[in-house]
């Protein structure tokens, strides 16, 4: 299996390649496209999906280039689609950017499970940093987006965080997972549940 990420987003935010049998998946798409082409290239992957774990600037930046280039297609929880087509709801006005991209080609929802070169990913809702925030879980790893980092958690100050939804996604959602339990998070260091745990 391949398992890349570049830290070189946006705001420092990750984009992470999973593959298998020349299948692939991108997970955010804040990192320019031809960075994220090369490693794709370099395993031979064909990209089948752009799996956004929310609608923030910083983590869909360049979707709509990287959906040119491969072809994939863009998903993302319904209640996050909103932020693809509005530069306020993504937050890209607040930095003079006023961006805005094409809609979603599909949307996830809690407990969807997607297969792809045989890797299975599931879907699982957590919302809190944003209405539509998701973690996506493979094997005995998890890829949290801005829900959960290494000693901390997404804030919940932009116009559709909320504290009490985003403790109740972390407690119950994602410390109910084994202690080791990859945690690649949006920003920073990956991590284990059972490191996280000593925190909530």
């Amino acid at each position: 299996m391949v398992l890349e990420c570049l830290d070189t987003g946006m705001f420092n935010s990750n984009c992470y390649i999973l593959g298998n049998n020349g299948e692939g998946v991108i997970i955010d798409s804040g990192v320019e496209p031809d960075e994220i082409i090369s490693v794709l290239d370099k395993n031979k992957l064909i990209v089948k999906f752009i799996l956004l774990t929310h609608g923030h600037i910083d983590h869909i930046c360049f979707v709509d280039k990287l959906r040119d280039k491969t072809g994939a297609k863009v998903l993302i929880h319904e209640n996050d689609s909103k932020k693809l087509i509005d530069s306020v709801s993504n937050g890209s006005i607040f930095f003079g950017l006023n961006s805005s991209f094409e809609k979603a080609d599909g949307f996830l929802k809690d407990g969807d499970e997607i297969e792809v070169g045989g890797i299975k990913l599931e879907i699982i809702h957590t919302p809190g940093h944003s209405s539509g925030s998701i973690c996506i879980k493979v094997g005995d790893k998890i890829f949290t987006g801005d829900t959960l980092f290494k000693m901390g958690r997404g804030r919940t100050d932009l116009s559709d965080g909320n504290e009490m939804e985003i403790f109740a996604s972390i407690k119950n959602k994602l410390l109910v997972l084994e202690d080791k339990t990859l945690v690649f998070p949006g920003h920073g260091d990956e991590t284990t549940i059972g490191a996280e745990r000593v925190f909530y």
